[in-house]
């Protein structure tokens, strides 16, 4: 067994430069909507950093202001990458307040909710996509209070969602092409990631979301190596190495503090937990769609969710029921997914509205 390891690690750049190809052009576009929300409580405010997986309208110019994005909700396209609601929404929905505009679509008329400064396909440093990293989008966010746009007292009672570091390592396979070196990679992710989360802190919020990394082996990008069988553990353990040392540190940060502000949401366990079930209901009935298999799906290798070729005519399918899926494309959950996973996340969420609030 020992001799057989460097032969799968030396495959882990090949499968990423893989799932690279199979997603790039799904990274595109974001738009505003809003779900059903108690628009009578608006005291608290949600303001959002990170990538895809939370940005509900910064990345303007793609495939999210595309059919078949958007078709669960609200009915077309409307900026998040999914067929409806993304994590936002429902971290949203728990604090009684609808999602907060993107940055990119504000004005001053759009402010109450607070702002979502989250990108498509960004990170913590720099990735493939021409995007604000996370530093930035925290850059934007203290222009915003320098400008007085949100009070000391805004601040106080609102909450931050913070989600990204997927689309880091997928750059730094790609770039790096020497995974030997993946550990440094996380150590430094980890502590820029405690930078940002100081700063978010610094700036007036007693209360931060950190969500921990999804188990990137059963993205459907990458399952389908295994004909969307099972994930693939080696890239599993990428997460797991990630999340391990993110805990440590929100932990310590956490002593630092000598209060709770800073709080885990488990995307890892929470999306093989969902999986799981998905997928034992599926042994007891056939019919049911199988959870590692995307819903939106490509012609072929070289289209995507929502492509279209030359004469403008679709080259992609959509699943028969799209509320039945666990993942919406190759890299995205469905709102189904989503919806799924933030009923496991509910412990973790009730902490943001306890006695430090």
């Amino acid at each position: 067994m020992v001799k057989q390891t460097p032969t799968v690690v030396n495959l882990l750049p090949l499968i990423l430069l893989l799932f690279f190809v199979l997603t790039i052009t799904e990274v595109e576009g974001a738009k505003k909507s809003y779900g059903v929300y108690n628009k009578s409580n608006n005291s608290v405010k949600l303001f959002v950093f990170g990538d895809s997986y939370v940005d509900t309208g910064n990345f303007v110019k793609g495939g999210s202001y595309k059919p078949p994005s958007g078709i669960t909700f609200p009915g077309k396209p409307a900026g998040r990458f999914s067929d409806g609601r993304v994590l936002t929404d429902y971290v949203a929905s728990f604090l009684k307040v609808e999602s907060p505009t993107p940055y990119a679509l504000r004005n001053s008329s759009e402010v109450e909710y607070g702002m979502n400064f989250a990108y498509g396909g960004t990170g913590i440093f720099d990735t493939l996509v021409d995007g604000p990293n996370m530093t930035v989008q925290i850059d934007s966010f203290e222009k915003l209070i320098q400008q007085n746009v949100y009070t000391k007292l805004d601040l106080a009672s609102s909450v931050a969602l913070v989600n990204a570091a997927g689309n880091d390592y997928t750059t730094f396979v790609l770039k790096k092409k020497d995974i030997t070196h993946i550990k440094a990679f996380t150590e430094s992710l980890i502590e820029q990631t405690s930078i940002n989360l100081k700063r978010i802190h610094s700036l007036g919020i007693n209360k931060v979301a950190v969500g921990l990394l999804q188990p990137i082996g059963c993205l459907p990008a990458l399952t389908v190596i295994s004909f969307h069988e099972t994930c693939l553990d080696i890239l599993n353990l990428v997460s797991q190495t990630h999340n391990q040392m993110l805990l440590q540190n929100v932990l310590q940060l956490n002593h630092q503090m000598g209060k709770s502000v800073f709080v885990t949401l488990d995307l890892y366990n929470s999306f093989l937990s969902t999986i799981a079930t998905m997928k034992k209901k599926r042994a007891e009935n056939s019919t049911l769609m199988n959870p590692l298999k995307q819903c939106c799906d490509g012609d072929s290798l070289k289209y995507s969710c929502g492509s279209v070729d030359d004469k403008g005519e679709k080259k992609y399918s959509v699943c028969g029921k799209p509320e039945l899926s666990f993942f919406w494309d190759n890299v995205h959950p469905s709102q189904n997914g989503w919806d799924e996973v933030s009923m496991l996340l509910q412990s973790s969420l009730g902490q943001l509205t306890g006695k430090n609030f």
